[in-house]
């Protein structure tokens, strides 16, 4: 089966989460390129059994290109390579009709109640399904510091979400549940 982990980034938390799915995808036996939005083409989703796409949440959402611009321009980031352009929107907005391939979403986001902090991951969630992907998970947050630090244990709970997301592709696909 075949995964794309496809992710963007401004300080590295959401590049790291999304290494962390694409290698749980591999320990269970799946095909899987993974990397940022900035050096996957859109078009690399067809033909895939599961497209995952995750970045972090700003302003309550989905990035934009001014928040982008700012955490890459912030002398505090040290992240050798945040993503600028093209955003998760505008790779989203380009990705080809699904026809009911799966997907599953993810950020990243501070570790308060999503009705402070909102959710870039409702919005990836929604421009997937606008584009004909079945979700086979409801979107999921990995959580962030106060400093732009992922929370101790977050790359642990990436690896057992990934784990459930492969677990219902394949099952999905009617191929054995792998353990």
């Amino acid at each position: 089966m075949k995964a794309l982990v496809v992710y963007e980034s401004l300080y590295g938390n959401t590049a790291a989460i999304g290494e962390a799915i694409a290698a749980s995808l591999r320990e269970r036996g799946m095909d899987v390129v993974a990397g940022p939005i900035s050096r996957i083409e859109s078009t690399a989703a067809t033909g895939t059994d599961v497209l995952v796409a995750g970045g972090p949440t700003h302003a309550h959402g989905m990035s934009r290109a001014g928040t982008r611009r700012t955490g890459a321009s912030d002398e505090k980031n040290r992240f050798a390579e945040p993503t600028v352009e093209p955003g998760l929107r505008e790779w989203l907005d380009a990705l080809l009709a699904a026809a009911g391939r799966t997907a599953a979403p993810f950020d990243t986001r501070l570790n308060k109640p999503r009705a402070l902090t909102g959710s870039a991951a409702k919005g990836i969630a929604k421009r997937l399904e606008r584009r004909g992907y079945r979700l086979v998970a409801e979107p999921e947050s990995f959580f962030v510091t106060g400093k732009n630090e992922l929370e101790d244990g977050e790359i642990d709970h990436a690896a057992r979400w990934a784990a459930t997301v492969a677990d219902r592709v394949r099952a999905d696909a009617g191929a054995p549940v792998s353990r």
